[in-house]
């Protein structure tokens, strides 16, 4: 069964938006982990606008599944994923002023530099992943700097699934069939819902975690938190 690591980022902005402690995101981790997901995801950014790097301190003793931080290895964000030590640290390339992720890693361009970065985690003992697009030359980059993993960067793939073309898929089974080629560990993200997780769950081979935050909580607004993470745990299996 494919892992299911949930992001609260959407938590952590409804939090903020009235500057106090509700929702609680720190009960919603322990929630959402009572319910079967078998990880918590979060992606702290430079001005705090959703997760902040308090909280991926608090967490820390709250998350008994799966710590996955994800974000984009400036000097402070290394030195809080160094002091936290998450089961995961997810390397994403995004901009400051980004409000989503919306690419994957150059691995050739930026070899050197995730390299030193991949090797300081892995000496403290943190799982590392490289966010990456289903391209088999950046798949290849990931396995050289020396990745645990590479978390697939899934946009693509859901918006041609939303417009009827299965045939969207394509490149990410191969970029999946060559990553265990490498060893290298598969994850995904970005945009994968109730609607698609399942069609990208049975032709993706040895996927081991989907980190979904958006659309799981949408989702959750109709349908409840409980029953939307246990959906999302049936099409995983």
């Amino acid at each position: 069964m494919t892992k299911l690591s949930v992001n609260i980022n959407k938590i952590a902005t409804l939090r903020n938006t009235r500057g106090g402690n509700v929702p609680d995101l720190l009960n919603v981790a322990k929630d959402i982990q009572k319910f079967g997901a078998q990880g918590i995801t979060i992606h702290p950014r430079p001005d705090e606008r959703h997760i902040r790097y308090q909280d991926a301190r608090d967490l820390k003793s709250i998350v008994y599944t799966e710590y996955n931080i994800e974000g984009n290895p400036e000097p402070q964000f290394i030195n809080l994923v160094l002091e936290v030590k998450p089961t995961q640290v997810t390397l994403v390339p995004d901009a400051n002023d980004a409000i989503t992720s919306n690419a994957g890693w150059d691995t050739l361009t930026h070899y050197n530099f995730l390299a030193e970065i991949v090797q300081e985690f892995k000496r403290n003992g943190i799982r590392t992943s490289i966010f990456v697009d289903p391209i088999l030359k950046m798949i290849e980059g990931a396995a050289k700097i020396g990745a645990d993993r590479i978390e697939l960067y899934t946009e693509n793939f859901a918006h041609q699934y939303g417009l009827g073309n299965k045939l969207g898929i394509d490149s990410y089974v191969s970029a999946a069939k060559l990553a265990s080629e490498f060893n290298l560990g598969i994850n995904a993200g970005h945009d994968l819902s109730l609607d698609n997780i399942q069609y990208f769950k049975q032709n993706i081979p040895n996927l081991l975690e989907v980190s979904i935050g958006h659309a799981l909580i949408c989702e959750s607004l109709y349908l409840g938190l409980d029953n939307v993470v246990n959906m999302y745990l049936e099409k995983l299996k």
